[in-house]
């Protein structure tokens, strides 16, 4: 394919490659780093065929020279003190998983980062670099994605942030934040698609053997996954036997009670003080999850999904979805179905 003639061409036809640099520091984790190198490392080797100037990649620390990461492989990066804020077209911060201590380490670099976001044409963070945008205020009053598991703590830290505990990834103006680790790829083809089109995007995606991106609306994990994660893992069984059952239009608190042989009433109790919702609330969201992944995969009509899926009807589908995601069932197919 001529990449010269993909969408948006005139994003990627400036006389110059544009500059991406990973700000890096001790303790970092290196697929934050390394995830979305390779993404604009791809995208520049399929510029470059077209004669089309690429990216240039600097990974970049205060001091400069090799930085442990927290797996332990060593990175070697140029000093930013040798580099100019003013011809940074894009600047990506990683996480760390142990993103406080590595911050209150590393103080200096929210300084240089608090300066040079006022300069560069885009700042981004992956994972719990969040935290360091965060910290140099770059963030308030504005929404945010990072880890699901760091949600509460980002969100104790910057009241002033709206914190996103489900999307993938987020942008608001010329900030973009990204939840866990390897959505720093889903980030990345994003910015990739913003810059030079959505055929040069799954070009790359198609060469990595990822989706072109689980787009930024989507949930970062599965209802069911995370109750497994929690004291509502006691209901595993129970979670399992409901979405064998959706398209039951009497998923009753008697009947789910009866299941795991409790009074109604107790079971109410214990499944909300185990799960922290309703068991209504519950069904309700995993019929969405299950219709979800029916309208990105399947290719049934949305009356066909409402059935299954124990909605009853369209617009009761229609309803549900609006009050969870936002989104109607419609657009949710057309935004984000495979």
């Amino acid at each position: 394919m001529n990449i010269a003639n993909s969408s948006a061409p005139h994003e990627i036809q400036s006389e110059a490659p544009r500059l991406i640099v990973f700000l890096a520091y001790p303790e970092m984790g290196l697929l934050d780093l390394t995830g979305a190198q390779t993404v604009f490392w791809a995208a520049s080797r399929y510029l470059k065929s077209s004669n089309l100037p690429g990216y240039t990649l600097q990974t970049a620390s205060l001091t400069g020279g090799l930085i442990q990461t927290a797996e332990g492989l060593a990175v070697d990066t140029v000093p930013l003190s040798g580099l100019s804020e003013h011809l940074i077209d894009t600047l990506i911060v990683p996480g760390a998983p142990e993103i406080i201590l590595a911050m209150n380490n590393s103080l200096d670099v929210v300084g240089w980062l608090k300066n040079a976001a006022t300069k560069v044409r885009r700042t981004a963070s992956v994972c719990s670099g969040t935290f360091l945008l965060a910290e140099a205020g770059l963030l308030d009053d504005r929404r945010a994605a990072t880890h699901w598991a760091m949600c509460g703590l980002l969100k104790e830290r910057h009241p002033s942030i709206e914190v996103d505990n489900d999307a993938i990834f987020i942008q608001q103006g010329s900030v973009w934040t990204s939840a866990g680790v390897s959505a720093g790829i889903d980030l990345a083809l994003a910015l990739v698609e913003e810059d030079c089109g959505r055929e040069l995007a799954l070009l790359v995606a198609r060469e990595m053997v990822v989706f072109l991106k689980r787009p930024g609306g989507q949930a970062q994990y599965s209802e069911l996954l995370q109750s497994q994660t929690t004291d509502g893992a006691v209901f595993d069984d129970l979670h399992l036997w409901i979405s064998k059952n959706l398209a039951s239009n009497n998923l009753t608190v008697d009947l789910l009670a009866q299941q795991v042989q409790m009074s109604p009433r107790n079971f109410a109790r214990v499944y909300k003080l185990k799960t922290g919702r309703t068991p209504a609330k519950a069904v309700e969201v995993l019929r969405v999850e299950a219709a979800r992944r029916l309208l990105e995969d399947s290719e049934r009509n949305i009356d066909q999904i409402s059935r299954l899926c124990g909605f009853g009807d369209e617009e009761r589908m229609r309803l549900t979805f609006q009050r969870n995601l936002g989104v109607s069932p419609r657009d949710y197919r057309n935004r984000f179905s495979r």
